[in-house]
């Protein structure tokens, strides 16, 4: 009974998918403010730096390294990514949005991720339509995927990618946060309401 419970709230929430138009330009300041604090364009800075001669063979290798030691118990990469500044700052943007935001990374110019909110898959992005549809794009350039539902939250989600640019307008990185879309149009209903 509580599997056909469960079947039937999730054909459900399948059934009423939002559209990733309910990530609108507010949205997008919102998110754009948040990333204007130093810590991101210091991180980037650093690992720009630090990243910016590699050869595709060694962002390779570093990519294979993250996900050989997503399943070990030593993660010196993961470790120190995920333990800087920038993570803990966007640790923190998360769990202040209250399920609106479910993950968070800036990735640098090479497509490494410079920070994150959580462990990702793996840690070069750069092959990804989230990075070249953005950092590679240029300045000012925005990418909203299609949403997708996450069963086991029964909720629908979809990536916002932003390029994040210096003081000059110049490309540095990019951002790619997922955006509770069930939530979103929650609050949006809520919104609404609440003006009638």
């Amino acid at each position: 009974m509580l599997l056909m419970v469960a079947a039937m709230m999730s054909f459900g929430a399948r059934a009423q998918q939002p559209s990733s138009s309910l990530i609108t330009e507010d949205v997008l300041t919102d998110i754009r403010g948040w990333l204007l604090v130093p810590v991101v364009s210091i991180t980037l800075d650093a690992q720009n730096k630090r990243y910016g001669a590699l050869t595709a063979q060694e962002v390779n290798n570093l990519d294979s390294q993250w996900r050989t030691e997503r399943e070990a118990q030593a993660q010196p990469l993961i470790a120190s990514t995920l333990n800087n500044p920038l993570s803990t700052y966007l640790t923190q943007v998360q769990a202040a949005s209250a399920g609106l935001f479910t993950e968070i990374f800036v990735i640098d110019a090479k497509g490494l991720n410079a920070g994150q909110s959580a462990i990702t898959s793996d840690f070069w992005q750069g092959d990804e339509a989230k990075f070249q549809q953005t950092f590679d794009v240029g300045a000012g350039a925005v990418f909203i995927d299609e949403p997708e539902f996450h069963a086991p939250t029964a909720t629908w989600r979809a990536q916002a990618n932003l390029t994040i640019e210096d003081d000059m307008g110049t490309a540095i990185g990019a951002a790619t946060i997922e955006v509770n879309l069930t939530e979103l149009a929650r609050r949006n209903t809520q919104r609404a309401k609440g003006e009638n």
